[in-house]
């Protein structure tokens, strides 16, 4: 099964909730991007991801457009409606879903405050997409 994940930058929220599904199932084959992909993968996502016992060191951000020739199964936008303007994906798509989170790299205060809201959305991603893939993905197998 084929699964793509969009946000904006691809350097927080699709980037874990990619690796959480490879975690889930070695047969699911999932990838994420972004419209306006960042340089590099967020330093902060890939230490909270780590602490959640996967490395993410070697993912780079992606630009939409390299999948568009590609059919998807799933494809997964996880921007925050109510702060950006989420992704259209143009591609073939046998079903689209919206799961939306706040992007932790906005967030402002105390470097504490800031770790722990990256920690919240890692959390609430995990949380999620376990439950899409228990409900909806792993029937489908």
């Amino acid at each position: 099964m084929k699964i793509l994940i969009l946000c904006t930058g691809n350097s927080c929220r699709s980037q874990m909730a990619q690796a959480f599904l490879q975690s889930f199932d070695s047969r699911l084959e999932v990838a994420s991007a972004g419209t306006e992909p960042a340089a590099q993968v967020n330093p902060k996502t890939v230490k909270v991801m780590e602490e959640a016992g996967i490395d993410i060191s070697h993912h780079k951000p992606t630009l939409v457009d390299e999948y568009l020739q590609d059919a998807w199964d799933y494809v997964i936008t996880v921007c925050d409606h109510a702060n950006e303007t989420c992704p259209a994906f143009l591609g073939k798509v046998k079903h689209r879903l919206h799961m939306g989170f706040e992007d932790p790299s906005l967030a402002a205060g105390s470097e504490e405050y800031i770790w722990s809201e990256f920690r919240r959305v890692r959390d609430g991603i995990r949380e999620a997409f376990h439950k899409l893939y228990v409900e909806k993905i792993k029937p489908q197998l």
